[in-house]
């Protein structure tokens, strides 16, 4: 068998058939002669560029570098465009539609004459959507994801686009800060293209595509703007053609191993909450069988090393200086598996050996961490009998142990109502629920459960409360924030039936997460609730209703997840029908 005819473009592009003949005929029609055709590895490129879409908008420049390396590797580089999902402008949340997107990147891969594909991604479902698409096809795939933007100055002080943004408009609602200094503020946020600039959900999603194996070493904290961002982009273009060639595969790199190490990253350098559904959304399409138990194993033994906000104090282009995720990983050493294989050709320990730290002030040594184990934990019990999480690291630790009153909010519309009413009554010891705002419930789960504390009690100078739900927060957020509680209120869990008044208990130490009422109480409560009428009755949105899963398996959709049994080598081009298609 010769090389060319183990292209899977070959059943395209290489037959002296008919079908040969139109194939090449409307690709030729673009303005390629046969030699650009001929025998060539097609690698397509997968762009979520949109205007619509600031950290992605920069992707038309980021193909054309990708292009470059396709080319001078022997490659034929063919771009397609799929949905983008803009965090800041899409409502009500980009959640809603992870999946759509993966959706859509698994049947543009599935059904194109494409040899291996080249993901581009940056804002924060862009990252995990096409990467959870790519592999239920289980072609050839590497990934760029696009950096973090250019930090914004404000007063002299470097920022995070949403970590400062929660502090200062604190600072507004509290009246300590003008209109005319929240509107220079405004001006001075977003300096340019990429990512948050700090250890949100885009870059923690960077940051463990890299240690999961999926893109090039040393690609993930690379500054939006600076050009070895684009020669990364084109070295990725390269090695997407060798991949085409040697028929490496997600399959053969998402393992148990790769996520161990990924998880081992996130708690390293206290990173977003939301990472925790996408990586067990990607484990549900390879067949990996994670499970929210295994986050907390890992996290209780790695410290947190990298001193990145919200959970620290500098940002991704510092740690990108400091040496970037190959250092930190080279800190992580005894705790990672160290020859799990990568999109490099290359094993994890290879591609970090000669790694170095040229800051210990962002990354320092792993027996003398920024902070102790468990940046993440996962907690459990009669509120959140399937888990929950939260980001203690971000958190006041005064509330980690913490047992207060319930004051309860029904759905964000009430909690936007009520949350500054004078007659509200709350105080800094109460404890914050917000339901009905989980996948079903919202729907989409958006980053609605960083609460926001009362302005009055912000006035009194309360900078942090236990706050409660079934929604996510944005990785740039803080706070003693438990999120993702499972089962969410609208798929008739506890939180639905939590009363004000009620005794809450926290307990980070133990894992313990319970509504304080008798067991015979709740038990009555819950055969009591009716559910409310859902939010949509046709199109997406009822699809989504009718098949998204619970925050504990990753919120994918029932239908998407890997089915037991399932063997990607039966068909490892992924073609379905014949090579004719529709003609």
């Amino acid at each position: 068998m010769t090389e060319n005819s183990r292209l899977r473009s070959d059943r395209w592009f290489g037959t002296k058939d008919v079908a040969g003949l139109i194939h090449r005929s409307y690709l030729k029609s673009e303005g390629f002669t046969g030699a650009a055709i001929s025998g060539r590895p097609v690698i397509g490129i997968c762009n979520s560029w949109s205007e619509l879409n600031n950290c992605n908008v920069h992707f038309k420049a980021l193909a054309r570098a990708v292009k470059r390396g396709v080319m001078q590797a022997g490659g034929l580089p063919l771009e397609f465009p799929v949905i983008s999902l803009g965090e800041a402008l899409m409502k009500p949340t980009t959640m809603l539609y992870r999946n759509l997107m993966a959706m859509d990147v698994e049947e543009s891969i599935r059904s194109y004459p494409m040899d291996a594909v080249v993901l581009l991604g940056g804002c924060d479902k862009t990252i995990p959507a096409p990467l959870m698409g790519a592999a239920s096809v289980d072609l050839p795939t590497i990934m760029v994801t696009g950096g973090p933007t250019e930090p914004a100055v404000y007063c002299g002080r470097q920022l995070g686009a949403g970590t400062d943004l929660w502090h200062y408009t604190n600072e507004f609602r509290a009246g300590r800060m003008s209109e005319k200094e929240y509107g220079e503020l405004e001006a001075a946020l977003i300096p340019s293209a990429g990512h948050c600039p700090e250890m949100g959900t885009a870059s923690t999603m960077s940051c463990l595509v890299e240690a999961l194996g999926m893109s090039l070493p040393g690609s993930a904290c690379i500054p939006a703007v600076d050009s070895r961002r684009y020669a990364m982009a084109e070295a990725t273009g390269t090695r997407a053609v060798a991949m085409a060639r040697e028929g490496q595969r997600p399959s053969h790199i998402l393992t148990e191993e790769a996520f161990d190490n990924a998880i081992t990253l996130l708690m390293a350098l206290g990173g977003s909450t939301n990472a925790v559904i996408h990586l067990l959304a990607l484990a549900g399409r390879v067949g990996v069988p994670l499970k929210l138990e295994r986050f907390d194993q890992l996290s209780r033994k790695t410290p947190m090393i990298a001193n990145v906000r919200p959970s620290g104090e500098h940002l991704v282009e510092q740690l990108f200086h400091a040496g970037g995720v190959p250092a930190v990983m080279k800190e992580l050493e005894p705790l990672l598996h160290m020859k799990a294989p990568t999109v490099s050709g290359s094993t994890v320990g290879e591609n970090f050996a000669g790694a170095e730290v040229f800051d210990r002030n962002v990354i320092a040594p792993l027996d003398k961490p920024w902070q102790g184990p468990a940046a993440i934990a996962v907690l459990t019990g009669s509120l959140a009998p399937q888990g929950a999480v939260i980001k203690q690291s971000a958190a006041a630790k005064h509330l980690l142990k913490h047992r207060g009153s319930a004051v309860v909010f029904d759905d964000i519309d009430d909690l936007i109502a009520r949350i500054d009413d004078p007659n509200l009554e709350i105080d800094a010891s109460s404890v914050m629920v917000l339901r009905n705002v989980g996948p079903k419930g919202a729907p989409g789960m958006p980053e609605w459960g960083q609460l926001p504390i009362p302005s009055r009690l912000l006035r009194s100078g309360v900078s942090d409360m236990v706050r409660i739900s079934d929604a996510r927060m944005s990785g740039t957020s803080f706070g003693a924030v438990v999120l993702h509680v499972a089962p969410e209120a609208a798929a008739g869990g506890p939180l639905s039936v939590v009363k004000n008044g009620d005794s809450i208990v926290l307990d980070v130490d133990q894992r313990r997460l319970d509504l304080d009422i008798p067991a015979d109480e709740l038990k009555s409560r819950l055969a009591a609730i009716r559910p409310r009428a859902p939010r949509y009755r046709r199109g997406y949105g009822a699809m989504y209703l009718d098949h998204v899963l619970q925050a504990d398996e990753g919120c994918d959709f029932d239908f998407l997840r890997r089915i037991p049994g399932e063997d990607f080598e039966t068909d490892p081009q992924g073609l379905v029908g014949g090579p004719l298609g529709g003609w």
